[in-house]
């Protein structure tokens, strides 16, 4: 077959986007669910490891969140590259790098090799979402792309749904260093295909929806910001805070939950690998239904910064309800409903979380402001496995971990319902 001139494929771009664009979401949504699985391996393999290596729950907490503290960090600056270099490069040398850090780490035999493949791994995936928000913000407008950012927000949950019994069925298979080295390779795969397959649309609008003009514009000038410019803006900081609070509570359940379930409720390991994938599960139907809501919203003629922050606040709310009574409930089954109604709710905001940071941005800073709230997310992140393990190891139980995560749950949502009110331009 004729390879395509470029002029012939930009052409062919601008001809089929409405098939087109949806191919990249399905696309992103595959390098989500990769992403992922990278990210959970080590809280599968979270009591293999630290019997092996003879650590205690407060350096297990350390190990688990050395992926967390330079993810968030990295995210500043992979934000500002996203924004000036594309997604497609980004994306390809993110996706090559973190499936070789994760094919190493099956090669540990200290922890601290471990730890430093675990610190690698979180600068190499920082790029990934801003690069999803950036493909988004390309190629829907703004009462679409609600949809599509929170279908590829929902390949974490489904990673999060199928990583532990996946995980630990090939765990058992191969050893823990196995199952490393066969979710690194298929990484590989993924960004092969990224690259044979995406094309950006650099210097075009968002594709209209069906019921816009139809007609291609040239894009309106815009005047360039600084980076650091946005850090100036109340609504910068009220969306590091609320994603702080929600980002918190969800890196309990994918860090410390196979070891709640086997250190209070006294699970078997096989058993705990299924029944630590019902909340995941339910995750997947919540992000996506994040996503409908606000954009539903936004056909009602809500502002859309109102209509994202519907399921946000909600969202947040809900999970604070589910996951407080936790630590006193006795029956295992009641105990599993509230962990499932609790991570369902706390995944409403999944989607709409990035989703809300192009309607905030100007367009030239989407990725930029998305990956500044997501450095917010990360650093709850971050502190979420130290913060459960040491009060695990000072009070021999998981039960103040629940109400500090329902509490900081509230605050995310005083914090986006409340504080943020309006984009950046119409206060800068």
């Amino acid at each position: 077959m004729r390879a395509l001139h470029p002029t012939e494929e930009h052409l062919v771009l601008h001809r089929r986007p409405s098939t087109l664009r949806w191919w990249f979401v399905v696309l992103l949504l595959v390098g989500a669910v990769v992403n992922y699985l990278d990210r959970a391996n080590l809280s599968i393999a979270n009591p293999l490891i630290s019997k092996e290596f003879h650590l205690s729950p407060a350096e297990m907490g350390v190990l688990l969140s050395a992926f967390l503290w330079p993810y968030a960090l990295a995210n500043l600056p992979a934000g500002w590259l996203v924004d000036r270099l594309g997604p497609r490069r980004l994306f390809a040398w993110a996706s090559g790098l973190w499936s070789l850090v994760t094919f190493i780490s099956g090669f540990s035999r200290t922890p601290s090799f471990l730890l430093t493949m675990r610190i690698l791994l979180g600068i190499s995936e920082s790029p990934f979402f801003t690069c999803g928000l950036k493909v988004t913000e390309r190629w829907f407008s703004k009462e679409e792309r609600g949809l599509p950012t929170s279908m590829f927000n929902t390949g974490s949950q489904i990673a999060n749904g199928i990583a532990p019994p996946l995980l630990t069925l090939l765990m058992l298979s191969l050893g823990w260093r196995g199952m490393f080295m066969c979710i690194g390779a298929v990484g590989f795969v993924v960004m092969i295909a990224w690259l044979l397959v995406y094309r950006d649309r650099p210097g075009m609008p968002a594709e209209p929806s069906p019921a816009s003009d139809p007609a291609v514009s040239a894009p309106a000038p815009s005047t360039r910001r600084s980076w650091l410019s946005l850090f100036r803006h109340p609504s910068t900081w009220f969306m590091i805070i609320g994603n702080f609070g929600v980002v918190f509570t969800v890196w309990v359940y994918l860090t410390w939950l196979p070891g709640y379930l086997e250190k209070s409720r006294h699970l078997r390991i096989l058993h705990t690998g299924w029944v630590a994938s019902i909340p995941f599960l339910c995750g997947i139907v919540g992000v996506p239904l994040g996503g409908v809501i606000s954009d539903a919203f936004i056909r009602r003629g809500y502002p859309p910064v109102t209509a994202r922050k519907i399921p946000i606040v909600g969202g947040a709310v809900l999970a604070a309800l589910a996951v407080a009574p936790v630590p006193f409930v006795s029956d295992i089954v009641m105990c599993i409903v509230l962990l499932a109604i609790g991570y369902f709710a706390a995944a409403l905001p999944s989607g709409v979380i990035w989703t809300l940071a192009a309607d905030i941005a100007p367009s030239e800073q989407v990725a930029s402001l998305g990956a500044i709230q997501n450095f917010g997310g990360f650093l709850g992140a971050s502190l979420a496995p130290i913060v459960t393990g040491l009060i695990v190891q000072a009070t021999d139980s998981f039960n103040l971990v629940f109400v500090v995560g329902a509490c900081l749950l509230v605050v995310a949502a005083i914090s986006y319902g409340v504080f943020l009110r309006r984009p950046i331009e119409d206060h800068a």
